[in-house]
């Protein structure tokens, strides 16, 4: 998964962590600083459910502009014919 959040922010105008730190504090959703800074920044590991919704709220976003598939190694895997899946 890609983390997309800068760039979804940066589509409504917002351009600085800080900025959309105040937005998610007003939607109820308090982040300290260096949180912020992490996923602002970088793919975080994990994100809580409860948290996505409010990002998007804040956002006026789906989910699917802030995590977007992106396969290991940037590939999808070849079909192979007759294999798990496959008609024949």
């Amino acid at each position: 998964m890609r983390w997309n959040l800068r760039l979804a922010a940066a589509q409504r105008g917002i351009w600085k962590a800080t900025d959309l730190q105040h937005r998610l504090a007003r939607g109820g959703l308090v982040i300290s600083a260096g949180k912020m800074s992490g996923l602002w920044a970088k793919t975080p590991a994990s994100i809580k459910l409860d948290d996505l919704d409010v990002i998007c709220a804040v956002l006026g976003c789906e989910i699917g502009e802030l995590l977007i598939p992106e396969p290991p190694g940037g590939a999808l895997p070849a079909f192979e014919e007759g294999g798990a899946g496959g008609s024949g």
